[in-house]
Order: C-alpha cells, then sequence, then structure tokens
C-alpha cells in the first residue's frame, strides 16, 4: 500500500474516531460474510458503528486524536465498535450477540483513559451505563427526601390524630350532657 493511501485511510480512521473517549475492540476471525451483515444491522439499530481496521494505521489514527492509551489493544485482526451511549452499552450488546455468533469475541475496551483486557470484560459491562448511575443517583437523593417528609409527617400525622380522637370523645360527652 502506497503512503498517499495510508495517509487516506488514516485520515479517514481519526476522522471517524475523533470525539471518542471510549470503545471496544472485536475479533471477527472466522465469522463469514452473511453474519457480519448481520452483525452490522443489529449493531446498527442500537447506534453503534463498528469498523474493520489495519493495526498499524489505527495506531496512528488512535495517536492523532488522543487515544493513546487503546493503541495497545490493538493486537491481530480486529474490529473496532463504538457508539451509542456509552462502551458499557457497546460491550453487553457485543457480548449477547456473541452468544448466536460463537467466533465473535470481544477482545478488550477502552473507557475514559482505562483499559479493560479480555478477563475484565465480564465486569465492564456490568457497570452501569451514565443514564443507570444517573438513575441511580435520583433514587438516592429522592429516597432521602421521602425518608425525610415521612420522618417530618409521621409524629404530627399521630398528633393529629390523637387530638381527633379527643375531640370526639369530647364531643361526644357534650352531647350526652346537653341531652340530659
Amino acid at each position: 500500500m502506497s503512503k498517499p493511501i495510508k495517509k487516506l485511510i488514516t485520515d479517514e480512521f481519526a476522522t471517524r474516531f475523533e470525539g471518542l473517549t471510549s470503545l471496544a475492540v472485536v475479533n471477527l476471525v472466522g465469522v463469514d460474510a452473511v453474519s457480519t451483515a448481520n452483525l452490522r444491522a443489529q449493531l446498527r439499530e442500537k447506534d453503534i458503528k463498528l469498523t474493520v481496521v489495519k493495526n498499524s494505521l489505527a495506531r496512528q489514527a488512535f495517536r492523532q486524536v488522543g487515544l493513546d492509551a487503546a493503541c495497545e489493544l490493538l493486537d491481530g485482526p480486529c474490529a473496532v465498535a463504538y457508539g451509542s451511549d456509552s462502551v458499557v452499552s457497546v460491550v453487553r450488546e457485543l457480548l449477547e450477540i456473541s452468544k448466536t455468533t460463537k467466533e465473535l469475541s470481544v477482545q478488550s475496551a477502552y473507557m475514559e483513559g482505562e483499559v479493560f483486557g479480555t478477563e475484565s470484560i465480564d465486569a465492564l459491562s456490568k457497570f452501569p451505563t451514565r443514564d443507570e448511575a444517573v438513575a441511580q443517583v435520583v433514587q438516592c437523593v429522592l429516597s432521602a427526601g421521602a425518608n425525610l417528609a415521612g420522618a417530618i409527617t409521621g409524629p404530627a400525622g399521630q398528633i393529629a390524630s390523637i387530638l381527633k380522637t379527643i375531640e370526639e370523645n369530647e364531643g361526644g360527652g357534650d352531647s350526652e350532657t346537653d341531652a340530659a
């Protein structure tokens, strides 16, 4: 491959990877063309992109866009999966697809400066996505507020109930004395 062609491909990779903070590296060895097309279609539905890369050119592109730590992930024939709302959802989707496409495997992942190897991919898939983490924080805040409101209204409700019982007893006694 000539240097101008390599530069064009590297620039194209750099354009695709610009702004990424996370990605997954996938091994597609043994996956036939029909399965690859189906895989891409499934991923496209989830807003996940899959790019088969030449490692040396992808490393140059990673360096251009500031993903230097991700360069070590590229080993052997591989593809880069990215997109969706986070790499956690990308890895979850790829692991789900790999149950039916046995040849597909997730080799590694990169998330905001941290590298996840083959042994930690399952752990990464159990991380909460950004939306799930926000929901957990909101739930914690709301539950504390609900507990506080319950602590404030609980005793007040008990006092109101006692006062109502006293009022009913006194009111019932007055009506009996009025009748006599």
